[in-house]
């Protein structure tokens, strides 16, 4: 689940509200879990924020601590506690014990967990069901390792003969979610400084980086690691024929991770929570409203120095709060807005505002404040001297991290929309220019502006727009059949849409530093699997150009991934360029270009024509 690093959409504070209906969700998941329990994990006078991840997933914890809860589709249904929180509450869920500890270098390895591997307690197996959640312990420790969902029920385990995949783990120690943050919970946290794990036989490991939960077999968990006394090593997981250099030093280097960190699994304790809590403490000092006050002003300056461009603005108050304000916060310090002089976003910013360091303005229909521009000749932005972020530590779990070629793959898709002949007058009635771009909120804005400013607001009621001739012009001219009256007035709610709905549909495409803007919707790509010549099959993708995709580097990337050749061809009679990749792979291209691409899911589209 976090073998590969993704980028954090968003952060913000859960509202009273969202605590309340969190709590009660983790009541209902972990009938184990007791109040207290609940509280100890997710404190009710600490602020509890979220991260929200490209991939859906949310991730709950303290502001400025540890993640506590993960969330993988962020619909409030499939919650899990993280190793963390399960080393605070060992009996949140129920668990599988380990046979051996030679068994758990998998696991902390990204390897699911198979039945042959699980110590069977004398009275049988524990009864479970199908998608449940459970830990994962190694013998004598109650400190669990890892937390995943099973694959089968009990009764269809014992059918099976106690073989195969056990759980599918979502979440083990040392993954990307646990690098996340800088851990001081953790039990002789420096157990893995200056160890020497020797074992010749596992030297020859080898993990397909393409291949998603690495699969170890029965008879290696029962017979230990490997066969030494034949010499054999263990295939943990399927291997392309012809593996990348890269890929092959990134599995060693996670082999020996691997292998460094199960030696001493067996160590780890579980600890108190009452040291818990007193260790956090001591590294959250209360602050004065003085020093909140300092640390606002320091955050800010920072902010604009190094994530607020220009080009992003006019931006609302909450996103220059939430992802670029609080990150830029010294590690484990909580920022509190209420903890201020200023108590409130809005004062605080109109503040900053009244010093000339920013302009503000308040929109009186979303009752929020908008950042519409910053003063970069201001003294205090002048003098101000940005720091040097630290840079993010390479996660050492056999996984490669964001390097710089894949943050140039990430892709980001904005909908705009150009003025239309229609609502020209409008924007010219308020000085917006008619040539530029517009997001739908910067749209509406605009029309809510004419509102305001001809003053059209119903007085007997004020949900209700009156229409004059250029705002029913530019709503409904020529889109109101012949000998139809013409409406005289339109609710509040419905009057963004359709001012929006008469201009037109624009996309910007993004990736890296490359950017264009196209006109109306965004043509999806296509992946077909067909048949040719001797039954062999071939896959086509096309319209990668349209994501800015390159046809050539993607062709020899696949063809180092599937082990397989590749052509890139020009479309017959059309734009742009199609790549063949020899195989049936069409799920598994389909889920490289979501993953490794961003390419969302609506906007691709499959056809196996060799189902039919």
């Amino acid at each position: 689940m976090f073998k590969k690093a993704v980028e954090a959409r968003s952060h913000q504070r859960l509202s009273g509200a969202d605590r309340k209906k969190l709590k009660r969700s983790l009541k209902n998941k972990f009938p184990r879990a007791s109040e207290s329990d609940i509280d100890s994990l997710l404190p009710p006078k600490v602020e509890i924020a979220v991260a929200k991840f490209q991939n859906r997933v949310h991730v709950y914890g303290v502001e400025g601590g540890f993640p506590i809860f993960f969330d993988i589709d962020g619909r409030g249904t499939d919650i899990f506690p993280t190793v963390y929180a399960l080393w605070k509450v060992p009996d949140l869920l129920p668990s599988f014990v380990l046979k051996g500890g030679e068994v758990s270098r998998y696991i902390i390895g990204g390897a699911d967990l198979m039945f042959p591997g699980i110590s069977i307690p004398a009275e049988g197996l524990p009864s479970f069901i199908a998608g449940e959640a459970w830990a994962v312990k190694v013998p004598g420790n109650p400190a669990p390792i890892a937390v995943g969902t099973t694959t089968m029920s009990s009764t269809e385990a014992a059918k099976a003969g106690l073989r195969g995949k056990a759980l599918k783990i979502m979440h083990y120690y040392h993954d990307l979610l646990w690098e996340s943050v800088e851990c001081p919970y953790v039990p002789n946290a420096g157990f893995f400084e200056d160890v020497v794990f020797e074992d010749p036989t596992l030297s020859s490991l080898q993990v397909s980086d393409s291949y998603s939960g690495a699969n170890y077999s029965s008879n290696d968990q029962q017979n230990g690691i490997s066969d030494k006394e034949n010499g054999q090593s263990v295939d943990v997981a399927d291997v392309l024929s012809e593996p990348s250099s890269a890929s092959v030093a990134q599995t060693n280097s996670g082999n020996e991770i691997a292998e460094e960190i199960a030696a001493h699994v067996d160590d780890l304790k579980v600890t108190d929570d009452g040291s818990a809590d007193q260790s956090i403490g001591e590294d959250q000092h209360p602050l004065s409203t003085e020093d909140v006050d300092t640390l606002l002003e320091k955050c800010l300056l920072q902010a604009l120095h190094t994530t607020v461009k220009d080009k992003d603005l006019p931006m609302p108050g909450s996103t220059l709060w939430s992802n670029h304000v609080l990150p830029c916060r010294p590690s484990g310090i909580t920022l509190d807005i209420k903890k201020s002089s200023y108590k409130k976003l809005s004062k605080w910013l109109q503040a900053k505002s009244s010093t000339g360091l920013i302009t503000v303005k308040e929109d009186k229909y979303k009752k929020e404040s908008i950042l519409l521009s910053v003063n970069r000749k201001h003294p205090d932005y002048s003098s101000f001297k940005p720091e040097k972020r630290q840079v993010e530590k390479t996660f050492q779990t056999g996984v490669p991290t964001i390097s710089e070629s894949r943050s140039l793959k990430m892709l980001e898709v904005v909908e705009v929309y150009k003025p239309s002949v229609h609502v020209n007058p409008i924007l010219a009635s308020v000085g917006a220019d008619t040539g530029k771009l517009y997001s739908a909120s910067e749209a509406t804005d605009i029309v809510f502006t004419y509102v305001e400013k001809e003053n059209l607001v119903k007085q007997t009621d004020k949900s209700i727009v009156v229409l004059d001739p250029i705002l029913c012009d530019a709503l409904f001219k020529g889109a109101i059949k012949k000998g139809t009256m013409y409406p005289t007035e339109i609710h509040k709610r419905d009057l963004g849409a359709a001012f929006v709905n008469r201009m037109q549909a624009h996309h910007v495409v993004t990736r890296g530093s490359e950017s264009v803007v196209r006109k109306g919707g965004l043509k999806t790509i296509q992946i077909m699997t067909e048949r040719r010549q001797g039954n062999k099959k071939v896959t086509k993708l096309s319209g990668l150009e349209t994501f800015l995709v390159d046809p050539e580097a993607l062709a020899s990337e696949l063809q180092k991934k599937f082990a397989c050749s590749t052509t890139v061809a020009e479309l017959p009679g059309k734009k742009g360029h199609e790549v063949v990749v020899q195989g049936g792979v069409i799920d598994d291209l389909a889920k490289h270009m979501i993953e490794q691409y961003g390419i969302p899911k609506r906007f691709i589209e499959v056809l196996d024509k060799t189902r039919r």
